[in-house]
């Protein structure tokens, strides 16, 4: 116990303060169930936090060992884990199916993994830890279904009454029987342990005869053809050939089902956490193998470059120039940081950054700005001339030069685009103004963009790009 205290000491000087209380307070008096898979952004919401002091206080108490972090792979129709790890590298691109909804996914950093945490043994021990332990319910709310689906607090158990005919234990390599009276409806038995699932429609006159099913749980076959039965008597005998407890559940797929699976709410996505500041500082490189690649449907980058910096060098010489564009660099990353950015690399004395929203990159844009104008008039001078460059579109996320960067024709888009830029100035695609947060902001700000349609090498058509005055 010595040991954890030691640690969220360190904790409270990493991070602030009401941070840390809340996280060390979710620790010791939370029940099992709020410490396992967290969803960060909820456990933000219910306590009036910042999102992004919440999100770099979990990532530093995982670093310190106080929690685990899990990317878990996401099936957006009932938002089921599919696959969960310790990092993006046990993630491979092909598509994941779920059983339950007969479908297939390719794993998308935007809404198909998310990020969660989970307390560590050593700081606190909790059912989860052991999940062949837990009942089927517990199962299902703890380890199957996702943080992004909001299941209630109260009546949990009373919902999943409405939907679950049958539920039964089955341990590792055991055999048993299910039998039940079936009405007409649209039945599914559904096994979260090795996610298999039969589809059954149930239909057409009743029969006095016992029907009989017959369902082998292993980690291969899925079950996915429908079988039609006639309303009566269904003797299902299932079978595991797997080493663990299975939980073979019988449900109907009625307004019960869907509508606890449509409840749903924020989470914290990969892209998210790619894109965050903290993150990048602790983990570096250790995220993505060398062969990976993964897409993102949406990422918004943000090139800045200082115009004449080589005759900066010139006119003030090398160690006053150092020491500006230095300071530039500082000033840059903490306001890219402050809207939810990251700083991807620098290349000489340019910066290139991610940021999960156009809004929170156009707003950087316009600050950083104002930052250049600031240390020109605190210098006399006007040294720091900031030319800067946006674009929103799809990327591919890639481990390059023992780096997490990112690849594809929207990277190499805003990084024309910033080139377009002359003194002070911001340029922006339609890609990114087309956000709504994003041109909010700029009537917001009293700022109105002037459009121009341009030709960009290697790119075969015109695109709209604004620049912002």
């Amino acid at each position: 116990m010595s040991d954890t205290r030691s640690l969220l000491d360190v904790l409270r000087h990493t991070v602030s303060a009401d941070i840390a209380d809340e996280i060390e307070r979710l620790a010791a008096t939370a029940p099992d169930r709020k410490l396992n898979r967290i969803n960060v952004l909820a456990f933000a919401a219910e306590r009036g936090l910042d999102e992004e002091k919440v999100i770099a206080g979990f990532l530093h108490a995982s670093r310190l060992g106080l929690f685990e972090f899990s990317w878990n792979i996401l099936c957006p129709g009932c938002g089921g884990v599919l696959d969960a790890g310790a990092s993006l590298k046990h993630v491979h691109s092909e598509a994941y199916t779920c059983a339950l909804c007969a479908a297939g996914y390719e794993p998308s950093l935007d809404e198909l993994v998310e990020v969660t945490f989970t307390v560590s043994p050593k700081l606190r021990r909790i059912e989860a830890h052991h999940p062949d332990q837990l009942p089927a319910a517990e199962y299902f709310r703890q380890i199957y279904w996702s943080s992004g689906v909001d299941l209630p607090e109260d009546d949990y158990e009373a919902m999943l009454d409405e939907f679950i005919v049958e539920a039964l234990e089955l341990p590792a390599g055991e055999k048993a029987v299910i039998s039940i009276q079936i009405a007409e409806s649209f039945l599914i038995v559904f096994e979260p342990v090795t996610h298999a699932a039969q589809f059954i429609e149930v239909k057409g006159e009743p029969t006095k005869e016992r029907q009989a099913l017959s369902l082998v749980f292993d980690r291969s076959h899925r079950h996915h053809e429908t079988l039609v039965m006639h309303p009566g008597a269904l003797r299902i005998a299932v079978e595991s050939h797997v080493d663990v407890r299975t939980l073979p559940s019988v449900c109907v797929a009625n307004d019960a089902l869907h509508q606890m699976l449509g409840r749903r709410r924020p989470f914290l996505t990969a892209k998210r956490v790619l894109s965050n500041q903290t993150f990048r500082d602790i983990y570096r490189a250790d995220t993505l193998d060398v062969d990976q690649r993964f897409k993102i449907a949406s990422l918004t980058f943000l090139f800045t470059d200082l115009r004449g910096s080589t005759e900066l060098y010139e006119r003030v010489g090398d160690l006053v120039a150092f020491d500006l564009v230095r300071a530039h660099f500082k000033v840059l990353s903490e306001i890219v940081a402050s809207e939810t950015g990251a700083v991807v690399k620098t290349i000489g004395d340019a910066v290139m950054a991610s940021f999960p929203a156009p809004a929170r990159a156009l707003a950087a844009a316009v600050r950083m700005r104002d930052a250049m104008h600031c240390l020109n008039r605190e210098r006399g001078k006007e040294d720091m001339i900031l030319k800067i460059g946006l674009h929103e579109g799809p990327c591919i996320a890639v481990n390059l030069n023992e780096r997490q960067d990112y690849f594809g024709q929207t990277v190499n888009i805003a990084s024309r685009v910033q080139h377009l830029a002359a003194s002070n100035e911001i340029f922006t695609t339609d890609a990114v103004l087309g956000d709504p947060h994003a041109s909010a902001l700029l009537v917001e700000l009293g700022l109105q963009p002037l459009r121009r349609d341009v030709g960009l090498r290697g790119v075969s058509r015109e695109i709209g790009v604004f620049v912002i005055p």
